[in-house]
């Protein structure tokens, strides 16, 4: 008689642990909050920094990529953001040199007159704000925001961003924008496992040039 039948079949902890493990933390990762931003009078803000910092709780290092391209004498993207320690190239696609500088104190360099890509990136390791200019055109403005969190985000036409991957907790979400007159105060955010988050904003602006439109 065959009792191989009989007995049940031996169980592969690892493969079970790593199932259990994947489903808990897609739990636990798989809230989001939602910021809408807008100017004193209402109107939609398009690249505004939204980034959630949780209250009592370490904050992980996610590496991203990132790079600020020069195209038609332009900064692509306006505004580009990275979490601190984040290296960061200036591919330069124009066929005339550019010299690209900050003088911000969250990150003061100097790439002298180039063409193509440098090879060593720049590091960013302060959180706030870095203004980008080049030393030969004087209308080349960018910004490079520098968070000291993996959740964050930024707003398009509608004004709007959503922060996914965010664990339950409490967070401050906090806001920035180049033409803001002064930094909003953070919002309070409660986050549940099955439920987004949300936070609204009204931003006082300034008056800023008109940027050029790459060809």
């Amino acid at each position: 008689m065959d009792l191989r039948g009989c007995y049940p079949r031996p169980v592969n902890l690892a493969v079970t642990f790593l199932t259990v493990f994947a489903l808990s933390a897609a739990a636990a990762w798989g809230a989001s909050i939602e910021a809408t931003v807008k100017d004193a009078k209402g109107a939609a803000l398009e690249d505004a920094v939204v980034w959630a910092r949780p209250k009592g709780a370490s904050l992980p290092r996610v590496p991203r990529d990132a790079a600020v391209e020069q195209i038609n004498k332009t900064f692509i993207p306006l505004v580009t953001i990275v979490q601190t320690g984040t290296p960061v190239r200036f591919p330069n696609r124009d066929e005339i040199r550019h010299h690209v500088y900050s003088f911000s104190p969250a990150k003061v360099f100097e790439l002298k007159l180039y063409a193509g890509t440098p090879m060593a990136p720049v590091v960013f390791d302060k959180p706030g704000e870095v203004v980008l200019g080049c030393n030969i055109h004087d209308h080349m403005i960018g910004y490079v925001f520098v968070v000291d969190s993996p959740f964050y985000g930024k707003t398009g036409k509608a004004g709007t961003t959503k922060l996914d991957n965010v664990p339950a907790g409490d967070y401050e979400v906090h806001v920035w924008h180049y033409s803001q007159a002064a930094y909003a105060e953070a919002r309070p955010v409660k986050v549940d496992a099955d439920d987004a988050g949300s936070a609204a904003f009204a931003i006082t602006t300034r008056i800023m040039p008109p940027r050029p439109t790459p060809k």
